[in-house]
């Protein structure tokens, strides 16, 4: 007697022509993201893996696959390309992986804003931006994989944000489409604030179809690194070019020593046991930025105009963020690392604070960029010697006693994640006007946990 089908088998007979992953090798990968950049998540996490993969090609695709996925109450979790690290697209309730990457279609750029289907990957964007003298406001390191889709759900924000902000800064997102996961599903077009309920929320409160972002002004970006021998001198440096407010930049990070000694692919540029600030500012900066450099004692070890990045086709973005851990991560398979935000106006004396406090144990790596408030502060991916997880959270705790916001990389739990540790009320209608079966990425929200299959079934 042959087995009863599963509901996935049996939304895989009804919808045949859709482009399906069954190969189980290939599913395992696609039910994975940067999750294993924590120990923590790497141990709870690991065997986590949908029963299949669709990638839809269009919207009536994905309108299809919602309504039988309802239907048939089958678990759907978002994907775009798996380049978050908190298990964002690992399904804990088995169910389908919706991979977004073939919706990518942009639709169009306009002088300050450009409008595309979730799935379009950063690099693609910027580049046909390019094209009218535009670029992303922020991105990721992760640029050339991750989707825009990706960003909006898991992101925060990036090389870019020393000028804009975190994608959650108004301006910065100004619309969302978004479909509602019902046996009918709806499309409703989601402007500002109101859209805003979804960002940052890993696919659980809606399924994002395109999103409207603004454009910045696109300058030939000189990447530079400045080494120093002393710490105070390294940090007031980044802060300076940070706060400049005529040096046109898009990144400034600080990298205190050890770190500049895991960027193996750096080595020749970074003496051994240096503090480092990689910048990219406007080439017609470069002179007075070079007065900032002497006026803190500093040496300019790396040099790249924008045409000489263009040609090599490497760039230090990617050595920005959370490509820095990973880079990292190759050299030390033992570190991990936290995430932090410090006080717009303490953040420097924070930064000391922190560096005195945990020398040797938590390694400072730090991006400067400009609050909700549109204050310069720091975001810090420090890394971290990890032991124990019962000395993970003794870190993070003593950060915050200290007044350092720590936002937790080592949870699943969307609000477990978050500083305030609580979802809004708005949020919360959000999840329940699209989401009202609790199909959408289960077992991520606190109030929404994961139902194995065969219980949603029964």
């Amino acid at each position: 007697m042959n087995a009863p089908l599963s509901s996935v088998e049996q939304l895989q007979l009804e919808l045949p022509a859709l482009d399906w992953i069954t190969d189980k090798s290939r599913i395992a990968r696609l039910s994975q993201d940067f999750a294993w950049f924590s120990p923590v998540l790497h141990r709870q996490l690991k065997d986590k893996v949908a029963d299949a993969v669709v990638r839809p090609r269009s919207e009536e695709e994905i309108r299809m696959l919602v309504a039988a996925c309802v239907r048939l109450r089958v678990p759907i979790t978002l994907r775009g390309s798996g380049t978050g690290n908190y298990g964002q697209t690992t399904p804990l309730a088995g169910g389908l992986v919706l991979d977004m990457s073939a919706y990518n279609a942009l639709l169009w750029v306009r002088p300050g804003v450009a409008r595309a289907q979730a799935g379009i990957r950063l690099g693609e964007l910027e580049k046909r931006a390019l094209e009218t003298s535009q670029e992303l406001r922020c991105m990721p390191s992760t640029y050339r994989s991750a989707t825009l889709g990706g960003l909006f759900g898991g992101g925060f924000g990036g090389v870019g944000s020393i000028n804009y902000g975190p994608l959650a800064a108004p301006g910065n997102v100004l619309g969302v489409r978004a479909m509602t996961i019902e046996a009918e599903p709806r499309v409703v077009e989601l402007r500002g604030a109101e859209a805003m309920r979804m960002h940052h929320l890993w696919g659980t409160n809606g399924l994002v179809l395109e999103l409207e972002v603004g454009l910045a002004p696109a300058h030939p970006w000189l990447e530079s690194l400045v080494v120093f021998e002393d710490f105070d001198r390294a940090l007031a440096f980044g802060d300076a070019l940070a706060q400049a407010p005529g040096l046109v930049k898009r990144e400034v990070a600080f990298f205190a020593s050890p770190v500049p000694d895991h960027l193996a692919q750096l080595a020749e540029h970074l003496p051994r046991g240096c503090h480092a600030v990689l910048s990219l500012v406007a080439e017609a900066c470069e002179e007075p930025l070079q007065e900032l450099v002497a006026a803190h004692g500093g040496r300019t070890t790396y040099r790249k105009t924008a045409q000489e990045v263009r040609k090599s086709n490497r760039t230090l973005m990617e050595f920005t963020w959370n490509h820095t851990t990973l880079h990292a991560l190759k050299v030390d398979k033992s570190l991990t690392y936290l995430q932090s935000a410090f006080v717009p106006g303490q953040h420097v004396a924070q930064i000391r604070q922190m560096e005195a406090r945990f020398a040797g144990e938590v390694l400072m790596h730090a991006e400067f960029l400009r609050g909700l408030d549109g204050r310069v502060t720091c975001s810090a991916l420090q890394l971290v010697r990890f032991s124990t997880e019962e000395r993970l959270d003794e870190i993070m705790r003593l950060h915050r006693e200290a007044g350092v916001r720590i936002n937790n990389p080592h949870v699943f739990i969307v609000e477990d994640g978050k500083a305030g540790g609580a979802l809004a009320p708005e949020v919360v209608a959000m999840k329940e006007q699209f989401d009202p079966h609790g199909l959408l990425n289960p077992g991520k929200l606190r109030n929404w946990p994961a139902v194995a299959e065969s219980a949603l079934s029964a």
